[in-house]
């Protein structure tokens, strides 16, 4: 099993090393800017991901949730307004309220939630490292996805996953074929 562990941490690493996102110029720090038409490309490797490692796990799949993917789009817009990652909208909305009100019907499970210049593969590398962050991602439980980001015209992102279960989502075909 730790064989199997290592080998998903790997695969992550490998991936990251194959975006084509980042922008970088000899001398400066590395910015990466997700592009215009570039949405569905990140979202997909980031399925991708969270689902090879909890494939090296054991764990089933998880699906893309409309409902998670719009509550996970309103928090990341709004951690860029209050200029904090933290898991609290601006009205006071926990993720279980964000999720009821873009019309989750399943149970949330966890939100992992992050402020960086990263890529989404290496911010979820970042949240592999860390027990609590780490269990949102690998909840056995879980069967739904929601995943999105807000990028300032500076290039820092707001990341944001959450996880539920039995709300129902679907598997993109380019996910799948990958």
């Amino acid at each position: 099993m730790k064989h199997l562990s290592i080998l998903a941490i790997c695969g992550v690493v490998a991936l990251s090393a194959c975006s084509t996102g980042p922008t970088q110029t000899a001398g400066s720090p590395r910015l990466y800017r997700v592009e215009a038409g570039q949405e569905a490309e990140v979202t997909y490797r980031m399925l991708d991901s969270v689902n090879s490692l909890r494939q090296a796990r054991g764990l089933a799949p998880l699906q893309l949730n409309a409902q998670l993917t719009a509550a996970a789009a309103t928090h990341s817009r709004d951690m860029a307004v209050q200029n904090r990652p933290w898991h609290f909208g601006s009205d006071g909305s926990s993720p279980l309220v964000r999720a009821q009100r873009a019309g989750y019907t399943g149970t949330l499970l966890g939100e992992d939630i992050a402020e960086t210049y990263q890529t989404e593969i290496e911010t979820l590398g970042d949240w592999m490292k860390q027990v609590g962050t780490r269990e949102v991602v690998l909840n056995p439980a879980a069967t739904d996805l929601g995943f999105a980001w807000f990028q300032e015209p500076t290039g820092k992102l707001w990341w944001t996953i959450v996880t539920g279960s039995g709300g129902g989502g679907y598997m993109p075909q380019m996910a799948m074929a990958q």
